[in-house]
């Protein structure tokens, strides 16, 4: 039908269907079409809005892990922070408040 070699009624009679659902085809077709031609890969603007919003999302995340990894090996490097080791294990001292050396330590 699309290169004029039979009509919608003859496409729906090959078919079995309507010549309204042909049509309808035809028309769905050829809108999908310019939307993917355009650049819009078939998405809505509705899909593309998330998918802005969810590369934001993702960019976000990944400056925050990166400042946190900073932040890691920044106290890792220092001793200050450390709790005081005896046999390889982290021992209580006054302030066990900090369960980030104290693991099973309410904060």
């Amino acid at each position: 039908m699309l290169n004029g070699e039979l009509t919608a009624a003859e496409a729906a009679r090959n078919a079995g269907v309507s010549e309204q659902s042909v049509s309808n085809w035809r028309r769905q077709f050829l809108e999908g079409a310019r939307t993917g031609l355009a650049g819009e890969g078939g998405r809505d603007a509705e899909d593309a809005s998330r998918i802005a919003e969810l590369t934001q999302e993702i960019a976000t995340l990944k400056a925050t892990i990166g400042e946190l990894y900073i932040e890691l090996r920044k106290y890792g490097r220092s001793t200050a922070g450390r709790a005081p080791m005896r046999g390889g294990r982290p021992t209580r001292t006054q302030d066990s408040s900090n369960s980030l050396f104290y693991p099973g330590t309410a904060c």
